[in-house]
């Protein structure tokens, strides 16, 4: 098999045959023996209905359903552990990458690299999307000591020999694009024009943008723990030397004349830092539970057009 192409579906059934017609027009074009590998992260929508319609028409087609809404990157994963081809390319179910563009990454692939990424030109989104994704990024770089750009989107293509890296990393917090960066691989991007979504909107709400950059953040970096300990210890020399201020003030100018309010503020603040240090601890300490169990990534609930055995 010379490529898998490996599609999480959510939300977006008006666009999963459009999707499946434009790509078998481009892989076939391109020459090239493909699969294509469709997951159903529990689409609300029942998505499962148009992929099972494709799968019993095309036989290159596998669908996979999972049991519930496990998330984007586990689909991902489930997808690429079924996946057979020498190449592996992964794209979003809206359309808003062309299909038509994969042949640029095959012909970076021939130029010698394990790893090609599209990085949107013109991103199809609102100005103050755009700016939280970027601050998110500057603070993950900053945090990880990686330099990813935020503008990289999880369409991309990688060789058998990273997808097989990729899957022994078994972390419950994962991210496709950031763990291939990782890896170290040579790798390299392509500018892409992006289009409107063919259906649907975006499930990625604000809370759940937060929670995520919390996860990836806490994952791949301990960072914070230092910078608590680092904020907690610089606040007590300032209180130190607030307070030896004070008592010098009071046996010099004999003026100890101080307000409740500066008091209560101040033990407010530092019980707000504790809480937050509490915080922050208390992330790296769930996140440590959650490994502990040691539960599967994703559930299959069933599995067209693969073998039994399988």
């Amino acid at each position: 098999m010379d490529i898998s192409v490996v599609i999480p579906v959510y939300g977006c059934r008006e666009a999963v045959p459009e999707l499946y017609k434009r790509l078998v027009a481009t892989l076939e074009k391109a020459g090239k023996s493909f699969e294509i590998i469709m997951v159903d992260d529990h689409c609300p929508q029942k998505s499962w209905e148009e992929i099972e319609k494709i799968c019993t028409n095309d036989k290159r087609v596998v669908g996979i359903k999972l049991s519930r809404n496990f998330g984007q990157m586990r689909a991902i994963t489930a997808g690429l552990e079924k996946s057979v081809g020498d190449l592996v390319a992964v794209m979003d179910c809206d359309l808003q990458d062309r299909p038509e563009f994969l042949p640029l990454f095959l012909d970076k692939i021939d130029e010698g690299y394990d790893i090609v990424y599209s990085k949107r030109k013109d991103r199809k989104d609102t100005f103050i999307v755009k700016a939280l994704s970027r601050s998110f990024y500057a603070v993950y770089n900053k945090l990880s000591d990686m330099k990813y750009d935020f503008e990289v989107g999880n369409y991309s293509i990688a060789k058998r020999k990273v997808v097989d890296s990729f899957l022994k990393m078994k972390e419950q917090n994962r991210d496709y694009i950031m763990f291939l960066m990782w890896l170290g691989y040579n790798d390299t991007t392509i500018g892409l024009e992006s289009d409107e979504r063919f259906a649907g909107k975006s499930s990625y709400t604000f809370s759940k943008k937060v929670n995520l950059a919390i996860s990836l953040i806490t994952a791949q970096s301990n960072k914070p723990l230092f910078m608590a300990v680092k904020l907690g210890f610089a606040l007590s020399c300032a209180a130190f030397l607030y307070l030896s201020y004070l008592v010098i003030r009071y046996y010099v100018v004999k003026d100890f004349d101080m307000g409740w309010p500066s008091v209560v503020a101040s033990i407010y603040m530092m019980g707000g830092l504790m809480l937050s240090a509490l915080g922050i601890v208390g992330i790296y300490i769930g996140n440590i539970f959650s490994e502990s169990k040691g539960r599967p990534i994703y559930i299959i609930d069933e599995m067209l057009n693969r073998h039994e055995e399988e």
